[in-house]
């Protein structure tokens, strides 16, 4: 269940709250929401308990939560949805999350170029892979915590968060003292002991939907991460693996859509990945960002033939003005804004 809070609740009467939550044998978290604030209860479906605790001080009512992801769900946020700050971003508000870089890290000289570009285009934060979850045991799984490093370097010296993906438990405690915001990729969706890890570091956690994964497991994926106290979950939708051959995944756009029904947290697209070309890139970030999509998360590199991996579906630098100008027109028309205003 959700108790919802007044917004004249004080910080005694929370406390209050949980103590009761706690007493009957249950767990009480805390929902922060846009315009109100709710403990989410779990341990059962606690319906005994509901009259005694809706009347003590400080709550607003107790809802009955219809879903597994009791922190997920949409339920009892009045329909507000969750806003994750990232430096000066602000993920889930009218403004389109712009994130960009390189799969792989491969030179910190390289790595500095494609960052000064995107900075001019308007790209919020630098995405780049230091370890790399392949295929195949003899591709190239990145330079680990060198490539790191060098994101730190280069993220601090052109004032952008760095979002790079964690595939071990082994990998959090560097993840976590040198990238922004620790991301969970598609094939790690269901480990849920690395999601519990995650779930207690306060960084935001980009949490990518699995290969073949439904919207409850996705939801319940994240929902380890919100139980384990990290609030800060921003969901990606990058593709799933269909009967389709017209590309490497396909795009469920519809996902996105339904997602914004189900979950009051963010949810941005990844269009490289199902795209598997540079030509189906554009088109799908188009798509994903009409259907609703809080952000578009892209690969960028200034030599995609040189590229270490995935260079087939990167974006060129002159690829990357006219991306986020088209995306932009999108996004005004449906009344918000996408990345920073470029830099000319």
């Amino acid at each position: 269940m959700l108790i919802l809070l007044k917004n004249s609740a004080t910080d005694a009467q929370i406390e209050a709250i949980c103590d009761r939550v706690r007493k009957v044998g249950l767990t009480p978290g805390m929902v922060p929401g846009a315009r109100r604030t709710a403990v989410a209860v779990t341990g059962n479906t606690g319906e005994a308990y509901i009259p005694t605790i809706a009347e003590l001080p400080g709550v607003l009512r107790v809802i009955k939560v219809t879903k597994p992801y009791r922190l997920a769900t949409l339920e009892g946020t009045e329909g507000v949805s969750s806003v994750v700050d990232v430096g000066t971003a602000k993920v889930g508000s009218i403004n389109g999350w712009y994130v960009a870089g390189p799969c792989s890290v491969d030179t910190p000289e390289r790595l500095l170029r494609t960052a000064l570009h995107l900075k001019r285009a308007g790209v919020q934060a630098l995405r780049g892979g230091a370890f790399k979850p392949r295929t195949s045991p003899y591709a190239f799984h990145g330079h680990g915590v060198e490539a790191l490093k060098w994101m730190r370097e280069v993220g601090d010296e052109v004032s952008m968060p760095i979002v790079t993906e964690t595939m071990e438990l082994a990998h959090v405690d560097a993840a976590e003292e040198y990238a922004d915001v620790l991301q969970i990729g598609a094939r790690n969706m269901q480990n849920y002991g690395l999601l519990r890890r995650v779930g207690e570091s306060r960084k935001p956690v980009l949490l990518k939907r699995g290969l073949a994964a439904t919207l409850d497991e996705f939801l319940n994926a994240a929902e380890y991460i919100l139980a384990g106290g990290n609030p800060h979950v921003i969901l990606c939708e990058r593709g799933i693996r269909t009967f389709g051959t017209h590309a490497r995944f396909t795009l469920d756009v519809a996902a996105v859509a339904a997602l914004k029904e189900r979950t009051h947290l963010p949810v941005i697209v990844d269009p490289s990945h199902p795209a598997g070309k540079r030509s189906l890139v554009e088109p799908l970030a188009r798509a994903g960002l009409a259907a609703g999509a809080d952000g578009i998360i892209v690969e960028v590199h200034p030599e995609p033939e040189q590229a270490l991996s995935d260079g087939q579906q990167a974006l060129r630098f002159e690829d990357v003005a006219g991306f986020g100008e088209r995306l932009r027109g999108i996004a005004g028309v449906l009344g918000g804004t996408f990345g920073d205003p470029p830099v000319d």
